[in-house]
């Protein structure tokens, strides 16, 4: 049994370090979500941009067990209202329909749904190819996350027919 790695289960490691670190290395963004005015929905999602992709990770809590919500980043960063009307429309710089944030028309804006667990908690983790984090027009930051209460249905426009907004953050560098 050998005492030290050879060398190439260190080139392997390392790699493999790398490739998680990767995300940790471009520009990044975070999104406080707040409730809005009645809802107790709150958590914290951040962007990273590594090359041509950003992740998106974070987690939200005090949604109703068993749950499935839209979400969606809005065209302002504005919160200020209370019932997260003040965010505006869904952020779609490219005048696409609302659709699947996977499929091959869709807003900027349209995120994959939100499913909560049996505690009510909403793990993100997804990455994006049509997002940025910095600069153009497609840049998340200064821009609201909104948390919606019912779920997307993919299909009316403008919006997916998601309901009233329960949490609200504006999303800065960072």
């Amino acid at each position: 049994m050998a005492r030290y790695p050879t060398l190439a289960a260190s080139a392997a490691a390392a790699l493999a370090l790398a490739a998680c670190a990767s995300y940790d290395m471009g520009p990044r963004a975070t999104a406080r979500l707040e409730p809005t005015r009645g809802s107790s929905v709150s958590g914290t999602v951040v962007f990273t941009q590594a090359g041509d992709t950003v992740r998106v990770r974070g987690e939200i809590r005090g949604l109703q067990p068993g749950t499935e919500h839209g979400f969606h980043i809005h065209e302002k960063g504005d919160c200020s209202s209370g019932d997260g009307m003040s965010a505006g429309g869904h952020f779609n710089p490219g005048g696409q329909p609302h659709g699947r944030h996977d499929g091959a028309a869709h807003h900027v804006g349209d995120l994959p749904s939100l499913r909560a667990d049996a505690s009510g908690v909403a793990v993100v983790d997804f990455e994006s190819k049509t997002l940025v984090v910095g600069s153009g027009a497609a840049d998340a930051v200064g821009r609201g996350l909104i948390v919606h209460r019912d779920p997307d249905d993919f299909t009316t426009q403008p919006t997916g027919n998601s309901g009233p907004r329960l949490a609200c953050a504006a999303i800065a560098k960072g």
